[in-house]
């Protein structure tokens, strides 16, 4: 029945599986990928949208991209572009199955009218805090509304006026006439329709009045075809007012609703709220801030789309929560860049070498692989000269145990040049600083000379001042301190505040002069970096760490 074995082993695909066997809904399989345009997607949405599309593909079906867009006091046509962006980029299509809630606005109302006819929903003038203390609680049942036994004449003249915009926002609700004695407490005579006097971002001011989301959702997917509303777990509660709406009202097609365990990672904020709350703060650069677990922050970062994708199929689809370790997702884009991404050397903070013995003027072109793990992607050059700078974290003046790169006496071998000896060590007078290494290096110690095999333990990256490019290199850690920071209400308490550090002096070897934007590279001994594709421009190289070399995630799974 599907050509992804991976996928049929979970449950939401056995479920699938079998409503094909018993010809539910016509033995077909239409999904929908179903945001709000109120903020732009992040990590967990992606694991919505491959799972949504997935389930589609892997069963012969469809998937619709619908946005939910029922609040416009939140919503913006910024959010409507940027998700279709990330979609795509992620590598799916809905071909020409888009849609919005609001396309349905008026078949909305007449379903709200149907309802108050059917004597299954009223009009309530009670004020938010009066319905809240009407409710009850989850031990004890709810007070009937003073208004819900209103005719089904006035209340059709009420709602009849709500649409017409005579009452303020606020002053009356809709809703739908179930059971106040409801275990559930979405049952309790839930507010189905909202006053509210804001202009929209596609129907302007047709509208005062508004569709609540549990109401619009389940009769959109009705309305679309939808098969199987995938949902998160915090819809589960959701469910008998999905289902009650779709039965009393009848709909030609049944939708059914299936709940999963929604993405939670270590180290990072998951909530729409919180994360626009960082932006409108100004506790990051933007949406797109490479920080963000925002699809365009990682897009920007560097991650790429196969790697999110990888991560969403090997997290899996689960019906109860759990945390993801962060370093999972790391290495997933660690697996795809390694046979993918184009080696260069870079040094970050810079330290200066002087080879003594090495001709004056000279520059020398050697070979470097660009890949070794792809043979395919072939060799470059890179200048070699009297004057190269090495990482100034490569030098010890006084060097611990077990430390094998370059000391006073010591020998190195530079990565595809030679061995050099480090003989001086030259120091600013007034701080201490060392400014400035001299050293020697053996001419036959290159590839193919005489004493290219000499074994020495380190071996570092490098580059010559010649041709040299001058480049800013933006090193990122986790936005948050704590594991699970991002569940607390205080959450900015758990900000990193050495989530960025920005390095303005680094340099870069000549093959990277003119790196075209997005393009990623494993920098030696560095870890991934990506240009980036905002602030990089001709004369300013900069650079954003995708992640660092060392893959602690593989090692535990190997302990």
């Amino acid at each position: 029945m599907t050509n992804n074995p991976a996928l049929s082993t979970n449950f939401i695909q056995s479920i699938i599986t079998d409503d094909l066997k018993n010809n539910g809904n016509a033995s077909s399989v239409h999904t929908r990928f179903p945001p709000e345009p109120n903020g732009y997607l992040h990590i967990g949405h992606a694991k919505s949208i491959c799972l949504n599309f997935g389930l589609a593909r892997d069963n012969q079906g469809l998937c619709n991209l619908r946005f939910d867009d029922t609040n416009p006091s939140k919503e913006d046509v910024e959010y409507v572009d940027s998700i279709q962006e990330d979609v795509h980029w992620l590598g799916f299509d809905w071909d020409d199955r888009k849609f919005y809630a609001s396309n349905y606005f008026d078949k909305l109302f007449d379903c709200a009218v149907t309802l108050i006819k059917k004597g299954k929903a009223y009009v309530c003038d009670l004020s938010a805090d009066e319905m809240r203390q009407y409710r009850g609680t989850l031990t004890e049942p709810g007070k009937d509304s003073p208004y819900r036994n209103r005719s089904i004449e006035e209340n059709l003249d009420l709602f009849a006026r709500m649409k017409a915009g005579e009452f303020a926002d606020g002053s009356r609700v809709l809703r739908a006439k179930i059971d106040m004695s409801s275990s559930n407490l979405n049952l309790r005579d839930p507010a189905i329709y909202r006053i509210l006097h804001a202009h929209h971002h596609r129907t302007g001011d047709k509208w005062c009045i508004y569709p609540m989301y549990d109401f619009a959702h389940p009769l959109s997917d009705a309305f679309e075809g939808i098969t199987h509303s995938i949902c998160t777990l915090e819809f589960e509660d959701h469910r008998p007012l999905y289902d009650w709406l779709i039965e009393t009202l009848a709909t030609e097609c049944r939708p059914r609703q299936i709940e999963f365990a929604r993405l939670n990672l270590t180290h990072t904020v998951m909530s729409k709220r919180k994360l626009r709350q960082l932006v409108e703060e100004n506790l990051v650069s933007g949406w797109d801030d490479p920080r963000m677990p925002t699809i365009s922050g990682l897009r920007r970062r560097g991650y790429t789309p196969e790697s999110i994708r990888d991560f969403c199929e090997r997290i899996g689809v689960a019906k109860s929560n759990s945390l993801v370790d962060v370093g999972m997702l790391e290495h997933c884009v660690r697996e795809d860049l390694n046979s993918k991404a184009a080696r260069a050397m870079a040094v970050l903070r810079p330290l200066k070498v002087v080879i003594d013995n090495y001709p004056e003027g000279q520059i020398e072109q050697l070979a470097a692989e660009n890949n070794p793990e792809n043979p395919e992607m072939g060799t470059r050059t890179i200048p070699f000269a009297k004057v190269i700078y090495i990482d100034q974290e490569d030098f010890r003046e006084e060097p611990p145990k077990k430390f094998f790169r370059l000391a006073p006496g010591r020998e190195v071998r530079l990565k595809y040049a030679y061995i050099i000896q480090c003989v001086e060590v030259i120091k600013d007078e007034a701080t201490g600083e060392i400014v400035e290494l001299h050293c020697t290096y053996d001419p036959d110690s290159k590839s193919g000379g005489a004493t290219a095999g000499r074994k020495v333990k380190g071996t570092l990256h490098w580059v010559a001042d010649a041709g040299a490019v001058a480049a800013e290199v933006r090193l990122y850690d986790y936005l948050l301190n704590d594991e699970n920071a991002a569940d607390e209400d205080d959450f900015k308490a758990g900000l990193n505040p050495h989530s960025l550090e920005c390095l303005t002096n680094c340099i870069v070897e000549p093959s990277l002069a003119n790196a075209e934007l997005g393009s990623r590279y494993q920098f030696l001994r560095q870890g991934y970096f990506c240009v980036d594709t905002v602030d990089s421009k001709p004369g300013k190289l900069v650079f954003n760490r995708i992640v660092s070399l060392r893959d602690t995630w593989a090692k535990l799974q190997k302990a």
